[in-house]
């Protein structure tokens, strides 16, 4: 948030402590304490007059910070266990030639009009390819799938790096297992022994279903979700209830 507000050239930015300060006495005046899900929203701060220029934002940021209860649910909320059905969407995810999908904002149009697309087909969220056809991301979360006892996930060149999406590879290689960023068709997508999206909402959420493709061989000894996306959800709850259980990979 703090990195796309610079990049948007936000005025009088919050410090680190100033957010954690204001969600830890949101939390405290609800009394939230376990099961909550925060949204923090930062704007430019009130205007003085209509239009497009940031120059008519005068009063500096603000920062809205919205506590709901909810616990680990996918966009759809079911159980992050209930295995995800995807359809793969006509739009596109933005690439830095146009607006670079990096920055984090609420200007989600495209993503909204993937989402209807996947409504409409009774899908649980729809994957969006970049403009080369690669995949990118869901409308709403990350994506990773498993092939050969190796976990890939897309390039963050078209897709929002998330920082779920950072912990579960640092939980990967914490745990032993090979773990990488490439391009990737829904070629691949569709032979993945597993697949699972990532989320702040979801944690890890196993995909059964890929625009009608049965994700892995389904036979008799499969399950969903897979060993190694079991693997990487145990460390994720592990994770969040621990925070030293985490690791940094060394740079």
């Amino acid at each position: 948030m703090l990195a796309s507000a610079k990049v948007l050239m936000f005025e009088d930015i919050p410090t680190r402590d100033d957010i954690k300060t204001a969600i830890f006495d949101t939390l405290k005046k609800n009394e939230m304490f376990d099961g909550a899900h925060m949204r923090l929203t930062l704007t430019r701060g009130t205007k003085v007059s209509s239009g497009m220029s940031p120059t008519n934002n005068q009063s500096g940021c603000q920062l809205i910070v919205l506590a709901e209860w909810k616990g680990l649910v996918t966009a759809s909320n079911k159980p992050v266990d209930a295995p995800l059905t995807l359809i793969t969407s006509s739009q596109r995810r933005n690439n830095p030639q146009y607006l670079d999908s990096k920055i984090h904002h609420n200007n989600l149009l495209n993503n909204i009009i993937a989402k209807i697309e996947s409504n409409l087909a009774g899908a649980d969220d729809a994957v969006m390819l970049d403009s080369e056809g690669f995949v990118s991301e869901t409308n709403a979360t990350n994506i990773f799938m498993v092939k050969g006892g190796t976990v890939y996930t897309p390039f963050a060149d078209g897709c929002l790096p998330g920082i779920t999406r950072k912990r579960v590879i640092e939980l990967a290689h914490k745990i032993g297992v090979p773990c990488m960023e490439k391009r990737l068709s829904l070629v691949e997508f569709y032979c993945a022994d597993e697949v699972f999206t990532t989320g702040t909402m979801c944690g890890l959420a196993p995909v059964a279903i890929m625009d009608g493709r049965m994700i892995g061989e389904k036979g008799e000894d499969d399950e969903i979700p897979g060993q190694i996306t079991k693997r990487l959800q145990e460390a994720y709850l592990q994770l969040t209830r621990d925070p030293s259980y985490g690791v940094e990979i060394p740079k």
